[in-house]
This record gives structure tokens, sequence and C-alpha cells, in this order.
């Protein structure tokens, strides 16, 4: 029971979070503008169009309006930028997990639900639970692990829930069958196309791309070099599917960070910051140098940190 408890609550560095915490938010305004963009238009469209899920349903959420999601898009993106740098962490976490969710379900209500946003999302809901973070804390903190475990619990169900869905709806004719050949012929690039020509290649293709995702689960197993090498797989899987099929899991591939040591980027990050402070107080020094501070009755300046000498009486 201590082992799976360890498990679930790792003791991470704080400053972890803080460098996940501020991809994450930028990540978000960027995957509003460039991804999931098309709510406003969604909005102006007839309204038998639009078909809630189901958690909408439940909730019993109105229909959008145009209004209503260019305000919510504003303070999202405004939300981010704030958050992206500490500042408010719970109250515009909260905000940004709930109005982010309320986004994605309306980009999804319109016939297409894209799974890849399942990751991301966990990472808003568990990120506003830490409070505040800072790149030179370092000390390791349980609550930290968790959110981290969090988010790569869901990186990892991500692909293998995508095994179960397609054997769910396609059977095995998934893996044996002409879906990449739809794929390509759908939406295939210029490295793609050629690919129709070599059918045998594309069915095997389906098949390692079945085998990696239902293999996932063994990053949790590894450490160091290899599980640097096993992400770096899995986001050369991502990379061709682009380069081909031109599908992205963008959303997805963010929160491969959660499996990163962003402590080591957050003290390289702090220490260009001191570094930075460092020459704004050299040349301070040397400008009180160039110009001589007047000695006030019987202060002097002395160096600095220290307590101020006194001039002998003279």
């Amino acid at each position: 029971m201590r082992r799976v408890t360890e498990w679930f609550f790792p003791a991470l560095p704080t400053s972890r979070i803080a460098v996940l915490r501020t991809a994450i938010y930028l990540f978000v305004v960027f995957d509003m503008l460039m991804l999931v963009n098309d709510v406003v238009a969604k909005a102006n469209a007839p309204a038998g169009l639009y078909r809630p899920l189901a958690l909408e349903r439940a909730l019993h959420l109105p229909a959008p309006s145009v209004a209503g999601v260019q305000t919510l898009r504003a303070v999202l993106v405004v939300g981010c930028l704030i958050a992206a740098t500490g500042r408010l962490p719970r109250l515009l976490g909260w905000i940004i997990a709930v109005g982010f969710l309320e986004w994605v379900m309306l980009g999804m209500s319109y016939g297409k639900v894209d799974h890849d946003h399942l990751a991301l999302l966990t990472a808003l809901f568990v990120l506003p639970t830490l409070g505040r973070a800072r790149l030179d804390d370092h000390r390791p903190d349980e609550r930290a692990g968790w959110a981290i475990r969090c988010i790569q619990l869901t990186v990892v169900a991500t692909y293998t829930l995508s095994v179960w869905a397609k054997i769910r709806r396609g059977g095995w004719d998934w893996p044996t069958g002409a879906t990449f050949v739809w794929a390509v012929e759908r939406r295939g690039t210029a490295l793609g196309r050629p690919l129709l020509h070599v059918p045998e290649v594309l069915i095997a293709t389906q098949w390692v791309v079945m085998a990696l995702e239902a293999l996932a689960p063994i990053v949790f197993f590894l450490r160091g070099r290899a599980l640097g090498a096993v992400a770096c797989l899995y986001l050369a899987f991502h990379l061709i599917t682009y380069a081909t099929i031109s599908i992205h899991f963008a959303p997805l591939v963010i929160c491969w960070l959660a499996f990163a040591p962003l402590e080591v980027v957050a003290r390289h990050l702090q220490s260009v910051w001191l570094s930075v402070g460092a020459g704004r107080l050299g040349a301070a020094d040397r400008t009180a140098a160039g110009h001589p501070v007047p000695v006030v009755r019987d202060q002097a300046i002395g160096p600095v940190g220290g307590p101020p000498e006194r001039r002998q009486p003279q």
C-alpha cells in the first residue's frame, strides 16, 4: 500500500510545476487561436447543427451565441497570459479550466469529437490545486508529484483507450483494412500520397500504430535516457503522422512535458535571470563609480551587503 501511495504521490520539485504551468497556459492560447479556432464560426451556424455532448446535456448548457463565445475567448486568452506568469494560480486556474472545457465542448458539438485534448484538460484541472510555484523552489512536494502523475496517466490513457476505441468501432478491420489508404486519399500530403502505391506498407503501419498505442504504459517502468528515448519515439510517431496525413496531436504532445525533468529548465532560467540581474547591478556600480556619491555627515558607503562604515573623527 505504501508503494502504491508513493507512486501516485511522488515527491517532485515544485519548480517543475512552474515551468509546466507556463508552457500549458501559453499553449492554450495557441490552441484557441490556431487549432480549435472555429468555435465563433460554428456559433453562426444553424441551430439544428448543434449537437451538445453528454456533459453539456447533463448540465443543461445553452446553445452557443456569437457574443458569448467571443467573450469566453477574450477571458481565456487574457487569463492564460496572466496565469503563465504565475500570478493568481488558483483563481485564474479554475476559471481557465472550466472555461476551456466549455470552449472545447462547443467546438466538438457539431459532429466531430477529438480525443487529443484529454491530457491537456486534465492538466488544466490539476494545476490550480497547487497554488504558487516558483522557478527557484526546488523542494520536493507530493502535491506537485500528484499533479504530474495525473497528467502522465492521462497521456498514456489517450493511447490505450484509442486502441480500445479502434477495435470497438472498427473491429480487426482497422489494422487489416484500408484505414490509412482512406486517410491518405482524404488528407494525404506530398510525402504521404506516394504510399498509396505500396498499400502493404500502410497496412504494416496500422499494426505498428496499434502496437505503439497498446505499449504506451511501458513509460512508467523506464527512467533516464531510456524514458527519453521512448518519449522521442512517440513524438516522432506524431511528427510522421502530421507529415504524411496532416493529423496532429499537439495538445497531447505538449503534455509529454510531464515526463521531462523540467526543474533543469527552471534552474537554467533562474541562472539566466540572475545573470541579467548581475549585469544590471554591475552597470549600476560602474555608473556610481563615475559619479561619486557625496558623504553625508559621518556616513560612508560600505561594501555591498555589509554595515555602513563610520569615518574616524578628525
